[in-house]
């Protein structure tokens, strides 16, 4: 059973980056044709997706995010991480990792086989 923990600060302050890590068990991100996402839900507003890792370590990223975003990982800890930068209060959301069989990204928790149980982040000075 493959299990997707999120971890990091719960509060950050206005043009700082934001980082979280996903620590995967039960699976290995180098699992061939696995493809690992970050998506955040703001309070009251749909889930965005932010970007993803591949199980070779390519990276694809929202457009609207690009340009802050960096997805990362360790594959020797079996972790990817996120680094937003120049955060600000439009940042407060829920934060989610997720893993799916296959590219391309998706907003529908459906699409996606794994997902953890996600972290409030919380923007402010």
């Amino acid at each position: 059973q493959v299990q997707l923990q999120e971890s990091g600060p719960g509060l950050v302050k206005p043009s700082q980056t934001l980082s979280l890590t996903c620590t995967v068990s039960g699976g290995s991100i180098t699992k061939i044709s696995y493809y690992w996402s970050w998506i955040r839900q703001p309070p009251g507003k749909e889930l965005e997706w932010i970007g993803y890792i591949a199980h070779n370590g390519a990276t694809v990223y929202s457009p609207s995010l690009k340009s802050r975003t960096s997805i990362l990982r360790d594959t020797s800890k079996n972790q990817f991480t996120l680094q937003l930068s120049s955060v600000t209060p439009e940042d407060t959301a829920v934060y989610y990792c997720a893993s799916r069989a296959g590219p391309g990204w998706s907003t529908s928790r459906d699409d996606y086989e794994y997902w953890g149980q996600g972290t409030q982040v919380t923007v402010s000075s």
